[in-house]
Parts: C-alpha cells; sequence; structure tokens
C-alpha cells in the first residue's frame, strides 16, 4: 500500500519535472556547475549522524548544503539566508517537523519542503503533504530517490513561483493597459465632443436667425429630463440629438431655408425633409446612431399631427418628446426678423395650453415643475458658453461627451 501511494506520488513529481525549468537555481545531475548555480537546501534533524549523510548526499556541485539540528535552529537559518529547499525530519524535540511546515509554509511559501521519517507509515507522509509538503523520504534514505526527488521538489515551487509572477506582472500589465485605453477613450471623447460642437456651430452658422439655438435646446432638454430622473446614458443620447436635431438643414437650399417670406406648400415640403436628410446623415455614424431617431422625430407631436411620420404619443420616442417642449420653449424666447423674442413666461403658458396635444402631459409637467428662472439663466450662459475658446473648453471638460454636466455647472 505505502509502495503504491508512494510511486504515484513519484510519478507525479517527475511528470511535473519535464516542463523547463526556467531559473530555477538547481543544478540537475547531467549538468555542469556552469549550467546553474547550486540548489541551496536546509536539512533539519536532531541526529547528527542523519544531517552528515545528507549534506554527502547534497555535495556540490549540485547542491549547497546547511544543517540544523532542530526546529528553532532552523527558523533562525531561514531568516538569515536564502534557500530553495527544506529537508526536515517529522519527529524531532521542540518544534516538530510538522510545525516547521507549518511555519516555513506561512513565511516561505515557494521554498521546497521535503520530510523524513523512520516509520514507513504512508499516513504520516500523506499528512504532511496535505499540510504542504512536496514530497516525504523514509529512513534509510536512498542517494538517487533523494536527489530525485529534491529536484522535482524545487522545480515545481519554482514554478509555482513564476505562474505567480506572472500573474503578479499580467495584473500589472493589465492595470497599465487599462489606464491606456481609459486615458484613448478621453482622447476619443474628446474628439466626439469637437466632432459635435463643429456640427452644432455650422447648423447655427447655416442658419444665421436662430444662432445659439442648437445650444440653448440641448440645454433645456437635459434639464427637462434630469428633472424626470434620467440616467446619464440616457442624457447623454438626448445631448447628441438635441444639439443635432437640425443637421438636415445643411441639405436644405438657401432659396428655402433663408426665404425671408412664407413659404409655398412645396416649399414647406421640402422643409420638412431636413429631418430624414439629418437621420440620413448620422444614423450610420456609431456614436450618434442613438441621436439619428431624435433626429428623425423632432417634429412629431403628441397628438399625432406632426411630422413626417405623423407619430402619435408613445410611438414618439421619450427624447423627442422631451424635444419637442424644449424646441418650443427657444422659439417662442427667442427674436425672429418677423418679431421681437416672448417671455419666457408666455412660453410657460403656451406650454401648458398644449399640453395632451402638442406634448406629452408628463414631459409638460415635468416642464412645469422647474423653477422658472432656471430658463433664463440657461440662455444667458449659452452666449458664455459659445465664447469659451477652445483651451478654456477643453479646461472645464465642455469638450467631452459629459459635457452637459459641465454645461451646468456654469449656469
Amino acid at each position: 500500500m505505502g509502495v503504491a501511494v508512494r510511486g504515484e506520488v513519484l510519478n507525479f513529481m517527475t511528470e511535473t519535472s519535464q516542463v523547463p525549468l526556467l531559473n530555477s537555481g538547481v543544478s540537475h545531475g547531467s549538468n555542469s556547475p556552469d549550467d546553474q548555480p547550486a540548489g541551496r537546501v536546509l536539512v533539519v534533524d536532531d541526529e547528527p549522524g542523519a544531517c552528515k549523510l545528507l549534506s554527502l548526499i547534497l555535495g556540490p556541485p549540485a547542491f549547497h548544503c546547511t544543517t540544523a539540528g532542530s526546529g528553532a535552529e532552523a527558523l533562525v537559518a531561514l531568516q538569515g539566508g536564502q534557500f530553495d529547499a527544506v529537508i526536515s525530519d517529522l519527529h524531532m524535540p521542540g518544534i516538530s517537523g510538522m510545525e516547521l511546515l507549518a511555519e516555513v509554509r506561512g513565511c516561505y511559501p515557494h521554498l521546497a519542503f521535503l520530510v523524513t521519517t523512520g516509520v514507513d507509515d504512508v499516513d504520516v507522509g500523506v499528512r504532511a503533504m496535505r499540510i504542504g509538503a512536496d514530497d516525504y523520504l523514509v529512513k534509510p534514505l536512498i542517494e538517487a530517490s533523494v536527489i530525485a526527488s529534491l529536484e522535482n521538489a524545487i522545480q515545481k515551487r519554482q514554478l509555482e513561483k513564476q505562474v505567480e509572477h506572472y500573474r503578479q506582472h499580467l495584473e500589472e500589465m493589465v492595470a497599465e493597459r487599462t489606464a491606456q485605453l481609459q486615458d484613448a477613450l478621453e482622447q476619443l471623447e474628446g474628439s466626439y465632443g469637437d466632432t459635435l460642437q463643429a456640427l452644432g456651430a455650422a447648423i447655427d452658422l447655416r442658419d444665421d436667425e436662430t444662432g445659439g439655438h442648437s445650444q440653448r435646446v440641448c440645454r433645456y432638454s437635459l434639464e427637462i429630463a434630469r428633472a424626470m430622473g434620467w440616467s446619464d446614458k440616457q442624457l447623454e443620447s438626448l445631448a447628441r440629438g438635441a444639439y443635432l436635431h437640425d443637421i438636415g438643414k445643411l441639405g436644405i437650399p438657401d432659396g428655402i431655408l433663408l426665404k425671408p417670406g412664407p413659404l409655398s406648400e412645396g416649399e414647406r415640403k421640402f422643409m420638412q425633409q431636413h429631418v430624414q436628410i439629418g437621420f440620413d446623415v448620422v444614423k450610420d455614424i456609431p456614436f450618434l446612431a442613438d441621436a439619428a431617431e431624435i433626429i428623425l422625430m423632432h417634429h412629431e407631436r403628441y397628438d399625432g399631427r406632426g411630422y413626417l411620420r405623423g407619430l402619435k404619443g408613445e410611438e414618439i420616442l421619450p427624447g423627442a418628446r422631451i424635444f419637442a417642449v424644449a424646441d418650443t420653449l427657444d422659439a417662442i424666447t427667442s427674436d425672429r426678423p418677423y418679431r421681437r423674442a416672448g417671455s419666457f413666461d408666455s412660453a410657460r403658458d403656451t406650454i401648458r395650453r398644449l399640453s395632451g396635444s402638442q406634448f406629452d402631459p408628463q414631459v409638460a409637467s415635468a416642464f412645469l415643475n422647474i423653477p422658472e428662472d432656471i430658463w433664463p439663466t440657461i440662455a444667458r450662459n449659452q452666449r458664455q458658453i459659445a465664447g469659451l475658446s477652445k483651451e478654456l473648453r477643453e479646461r472645464t471638460g465642455v469638450h467631452r461627451l459629459g459635457w452637459w454636466h459641465k454645461f451646468n455647472e456654469l449656469s
């Protein structure tokens, strides 16, 4: 029974030894002293004769052997020197071999540990291996068995050490790569933010009479959505759609877009196509895909009388329903060539009156519950933001996709 178990253990250790050894610090019997440094072994036994025997077996050039006559001496030696392995007798006065094994495993986890015993008892060896021994040797010791078990044990522990080192290095490398990726994402977000700013500015320049409109309705929309408890991710999508809602006007001829008088029926129909044009422009841009639907629906009405598709109620995206209120607020309170800007009070009255017909009642209610002084403050600060230099936008974070938060800080 004991022979069978020991055979299985040795087979396992032999299989382990076939893995290439990297910087193990052990010279195998077939290698020259110049190949690798000698393995450093601490022999612990209260019998001087046993220590002497192991010192002879584990002599240079393959090993360098140090002896200790007790567990206490062994712990002192371990604190003062570096070793690759410990070979300890199990039955010693004071600190026993089992106690020494437990101490070594706690303090020196990568140290190989073999136990020796004069009792050919499988249970003793198995118990020692269960608490961390790499192998056990039965006295009288056989030189070939000692060397083979020791080399296998050291190699196993060195491989475990290499794996642990690799794992730690991998964690450091992952942390470094994560930081690099985060930096790259922030730069990418900055590029996205700059792209949004440029597109919004192009829209406002094209339709000069509504200058600043894109930024104002974006801020108004975000204020309403936040009052309705929207998440940051939802706000991000809404911000893009609201800011770029009129991008389709870039495809409308100046003769129609800038016509000073009323549009003909045909011109009006063509003008309404700007929502489809805008949708087609951004739908295939990955970071703007979620904004595309808001662009397409931003002229729909809650009662189904809007355009282009005549959507009604819940058929209209929540973001587009919020935008409808924000757009009307800005339309009433902004100057036009044919009229002066109305008051924010009159805009509130109009939105209250059209709740349930042109506007989603829940959105209108959220809007009406927001303090009235918020809206003129946003309108004033929009001009402040529009005048920021690129350097200041970068310093305040306005250029990033989270720029709606920074807008609020400037309010």
